[in-house]
């Protein structure tokens, strides 16, 4: 016995023309509820009083379709999938078959040709990627997760801007906050000093693996494989631990989503459009984030360690950079030329690498051997390299330093630009 499947719609059909035939609809009444024309129900009626109802099952069910490609077109797009694409999407595959075999298929039709053939695995089949929750650090300090999100934080008020978060994973406390203009490795230097000088040192920071906390080029001949941000906290004996997903730094994440609510909102109540400003506002909403979602940890030991008397906080955290001094005794640093002081150990160093101290706070120092030379800075107007690699987490501050530059250089040509020896800050974008 042969079973007919049938669809809501036709299993409808024949309750109604049931009721037609048993006399308890009229002609015109079925015709209004199948949608069909008296003549149409007639003839429907018909097929139903002769063959029953599987006579009203479409007929063109487990019959390949009209419309359906040949088997040959079929097996030779598969064959060519196998051969040359087979790591590909069905889109991508598709378009190649077009451009380069001639073979016209939408992505669909070869997205269920694939499937079928067991060459792509659609989506919603493809096992699921687990992220198995990992349980709190025991201690306030062990383990300290910071992360940077760039967003318009004072909405139309003000600049798109970054904000740096520092959170313990022991109990999901905002331990620092810092607005600045893009995420860079000078302005975690800043942020980290500053935490340092409110906690002390903690055991390890827990990031993502951004450029600026691990050299991300194997192939990396020069440097001794550590960023300046990894090398500061070497200096100052703290560990740089870098997450592989982002799932697993979640606490970080989860708090800057939270931010990127509440902050927002907070700040649009009082007013606040400016980097500054919005700073000077962080400790009052840190203490309240804190008294609302901070949790306890499970050992109240604050593993937070003070400075050894060995260490100098503005010397771990100074940027560092070797330049070769010429027999002019100049050397260039942040498209900033600088001129040594005519001296004894300054005409000793000529020709020799020196050391470049760029401090948090904007100043500058040049070392050789251990010994502080005195230098001047030359006139030199920074420019912006043309097609300069930049970050696209800094792109906003790269084009905003340009839109600075272009007026300046204007304001050049006209006759009124009156320039210092030197802009504060040599950190270049």
């Amino acid at each position: 016995m042969t079973v007919v499947t049938m669809t809501q719609a036709e299993l409808s059909r024949v309750e109604t023309l049931a009721q037609l035939q048993a006399r308890r609809l009229a002609v015109a009444e079925a015709a209004a509820l199948l949608g069909r024309s008296r003549r149409q129900v007639f003839r429907l009626l018909r097929r139903y009083r002769s063959l029953g109802p599987a006579g009203l099952a479409s007929r063109q069910r487990g019959r390949p379709s009209n419309h359906r490609l040949p088997d040959a077109i079929r097996e030779a797009a598969l064959r060519l999938v196998r051969e040359r694409y087979a790591d590909f999407g069905p889109t991508l595959a598709a378009e190649k078959l077009a451009e380069l075999h001639g073979i016209k298929l939408s992505r669909e039709t070869l997205r269920g040709w694939m499937m079928a053939a067991g060459i792509w695995v659609e989506r919603k089949a493809r096992p699921q990627v687990i992220h198995q929750p990992r349980y709190r650090r025991d201690c306030t300090g062990e383990l300290i997760q910071i992360d940077g999100c760039e967003h318009w934080w004072f909405e139309d008020r003000g600049p798109r801007c970054t904000l740096l978060a520092f959170v313990d994973d022991a109990t999901s406390r905002l331990m620092h906050l810092k607005f600045v203009p893009s995420e860079s490795a000078l302005a975690y230097l800043q942020a980290t000093r500053d935490y340092i000088t409110a906690y002390g040192k903690p055991i390890a920071f827990y990031s993502d693996k951004h450029g600026i906390f691990r050299v991300n080029r194997p192939a990396a001949a020069r440097g001794d494989g550590m960023t300046q941000f990894g090398r500061a906290l070497h200096d100052l004996n703290v560990d740089i631990l870098c997450a592989s997903t982002c799932q697993a730094k979640g606490r970080v994440e989860r708090a800057l989503l939270t931010l990127q609510d509440r902050l927002v909102k907070e700040l649009r109540l009082e007013g606040i459009g400016t980097v500054a400003a919005a700073n000077r506002f962080l400790p009052g909403f840190i203490a309240d984030y804190n008294r609302r979602f901070a949790k306890a940890a499970r050992n109240p030991k604050d593993l937070h360690r003070p400075l050894a008397p060995y260490e100098d906080l503005d010397e771990a955290l100074a940027w560092r950079e070797q330049r070769t001094v010429t027999a002019n005794l100049t050397l260039h640093y942040n498209k900033v030329l600088l001129l040594l002081e005519p001296n004894r150990i300054s005409r000793a160093a000529a020709r020799q690498r020196v050391t470049v101290y760029d401090y948090p706070d904007g100043r500058l120092a040049i070392r050789w051997k251990g010994v502080e030379l005195p230098y001047r800075a030359f006139d030199k107007l920074r420019l912006v390299d043309q097609a300069a690699i930049t970050d696209n987490k800094r792109l906003g501050a790269a084009l905003a330093y340009a839109r600075d530059l272009q007026a300046a250089r204007t304001r050049k040509r006209n006759g009124n630009l009156v320039r210092s020896a030197q802009a504060p800050g040599l950190m270049a974008l």
